[in-house]
């Protein structure tokens, strides 16, 4: 325990999940130099892992506990997050130009890269969707920016300077969510929470080829036990991704064979090759033998041979049909005596130009642990701690509704970054009203709005939170959109031009009638419910017919008045109109007064 004070807070678990191993490191960069502060290896039991592809996720979720405990007891803390990186098995690699258009021209900032970026990635992703036939779905792993533009001309760094037109070269890199979503499970098994994913090259390369080497055209293999992974750099950038399912497993099965063993004997036997001793085994049927690393070498000949024609053949293929002119090589794979020339044979470039690339590539990795050997195995697993270090400062990754989002870090996110993020529209967070209703009064337009619906419901990991609340990496979100609220309803009565009357004088006796609403030409009580773009005229008269019709007075036989004057049906009566009626035969006040 006391050891572990001298750390800082936030250390790094990088984790290289491999076919034959998994390797834990947790280190932390001081300055220029990453600091291994506790490392640890296991092996798989059982075949649990093959060609890069997770078979058995429990055991090897048993594996990684396995690691992170004994990592756990060496610094004395408990390790929560993780970094891992996919192998390249069924990878797919879309090479995509984007480009933005800015508002005006201004100066680019951190934030308009990383949008330019994912634009890329999200362009290349849909590229990806339309070419495949079969019903597979695939997970962005990793992307590089092979170039930047900035108003059409090629620029290294966009960051500062003032444009109106900026794009990228983009190259991004898919794998199966299969094969994602294994890799996580395996993870949670050792209850531990993801904090980056990478592919294992893009991690390697951060230690293997740093970037004043990028302009070289060079390609990274690393061979691991069940994929050989490869990346080739020019210019300055990563310009293309490979894979072959060749590597150290393929040896190991050929010497089973050969000498009829189990797989773990005849990977003793493999690893022996490189000590110059006689090597000794044991056997199926219980016999001990004698080998020489000549006579174990002449046996792997033929897959060696094999290996390197492929290897070669995807370098070439990545690399535009040409060679390049150097190579490196990382990973256990590549160790066995003879490889590297055998490869550079193949390439058809000299031999003193394919290398392991192991302890000359860790000038700035300080190991504070003892009996650590530095090479080429540990590339990898440190090269994925400095990918966090990488991305840090400019992203952090949430979960909305289980959907795993990754978002530039400006130290002011909050759930509605990610909700925008996750493709979560404005119109499902805030409350939504119904329709609203259109109609015209007296000729002027109208507009009765529709009621509100709820609001968006928003966990925060199982607490309530609002669109503001700030998150953090890692963070889990539940939005349950909200809901539209009732259409507009409205009647005629309700309308304020509604209240009222309209009093006549009917016989010298005082009359006094509801206000009546020509509704499209249509005369209609105030218990109409109005449509929309309905055309409602309030009128400040009454016909004759309609006063009569109001008495309910039957108007056959009958002589009427308005104001003194012999009247129609249709003529129209006013606010205070004075409306008298009689019979042919003579005038019958005592109507009115019955009614």
């Amino acid at each position: 325990m006391d050891e572990a004070i001298k750390y800082p807070e936030h250390m790094v678990f990088g984790l290289d999940i491999g076919t034959r191993s998994v390797v834990g490191t947790v280190g932390y960069l001081e300055r220029k130099t990453f600091k291994v502060a506790a490392q640890c290896v296991r092996y798989h039991d059982t075949r649990a892992m093959i060609d890069g592809q997770i078979h058995d996720i429990t055991k090897v979720g048993q594996v990684i506990y396995q690691v992170k405990s004994e990592l756990e007891r060496s610094l004395g803390r408990t390790l929560n997050e993780v970094c891992i990186a996919a192998a390249g098995r069924v990878l797919k690699t879309v090479t995509i130009k984007a480009e933005q258009v800015l508002e005006e021209e201004r100066v680019v900032g951190q934030e308009d890269i990383y949008s330019l970026d994912m634009l890329g990635v999200e362009q290349a992703h849909a590229q990806l969707a339309e070419e495949e036939t079969e019903n597979i779905r695939f997970y962005c792993v990793g992307y590089t920016v092979i170039q930047y533009y900035m108003n059409d001309y090629v620029m290294n760094n966009l960051e500062g300077h003032k444009a109106r037109k900026i794009g990228a070269n983009v190259l991004a890199t898919f794998l199966p969510e299969d094969v994602v979503d294994s890799l996580y499970a395996a993870v949670r098994e050792a209850e531990l929470q993801v904090a980056s994913l990478t592919l294992e090259p893009i991690a390697a390369i951060q230690l293997a080829i740093p970037e004043q080497f990028r302009l070289l055209n060079i390609a990274l293999v690393d061979i691991g036990a069940g994929t050989s992974d490869i990346c080739i750099t020019k210019d300055g950038s990563i310009v293309a991704y490979g894979m072959i399912s060749l590597a150290g497993d393929e040896l190991t099965e050929c010497l089973a064979k050969q000498y009829l063993t189990d797989f773990d004997t005849a990977e003793k036997i493999k690893i022996a090759t490189g000590k110059n001793k006689p090597i000794f085994y044991k056997d199926i049927m219980g016999l001990i033998h004698k080998l020489t690393s000549e006579e174990v070498l002449g046996v792997l000949k033929p897959v060696l041979d094999h290996m390197a024609e492929s290897i070669s053949d995807k370098i070439k293929e990545l690399n535009g049909g040409k060679p390049v002119s150097a190579i490196f090589v990382i990973g256990g794979g590549g160790k066995i005596n003879g490889f590297t020339a055998l490869l550079a044979d193949k390439v058809m470039i000299p031999r003193e130009r394919v290398a392991l690339r192991g302890e000359e590539v860790m000038g700035n990795v300080e190991f504070l642990i003892q009996d650590v050997k530095k090479d080429s195995l540990l590339v990898t697993p440190i090269g994925i701690c400095l990918n966090f270090y990488n991305e840090r400062n400019s992203f952090i990754f949430v979960y909305v509704n289980n959907e795993r989002i990754k978002l530039y870090d400006n130290d002011k996110l909050t759930v509605m970054d990610a909700a925008l993020q996750a493709d979560i529209s404005n119109s499902s967070l805030f409350p939504q009203r119904g329709k609203d209703l259109n109609f015209k009064v007296n000729g002027r337009p109208r507009v009765v709005r529709g009621k509100a619906g709820e609001g968006a419901v928003i966990l925060l990991e199982k607490n309530e939170a609002s669109l503001q609340t700030p998150i953090h990496q890692n963070d889990r979100i539940f939005i349950k959109e909200s809901t539209v609220g009732p259409d507009a309803v409205y009647s005629v009565g309700k309308l304020p031009e509604y209240e009222g009357s309209i009093s006549f004088v009917v016989n010298e006796k005082k009359v006094t009638c509801p206000k009546f609403a020509q509704v499209n030409g249509k005369l209609e009580s105030g218990y109409y419910e109005i449509q929309e773009n309905d055309d409602i005229q309030f009128l400040n008269y009454y016909t004759v017919e309609q006063v009569m019709q109001f008495l309910d007075i039957e108007t056959e036989m009958l002589k009427i008045y308005v104001n003194n004057r012999l009247a129609e049906l249709t003529d129209r009566v006013y606010e205070n109109f004075s409306l008298r009626f009689e019979k042919l035969t003579g005038t019958y006040a005592d109507l009115i007064e019955e009614e």
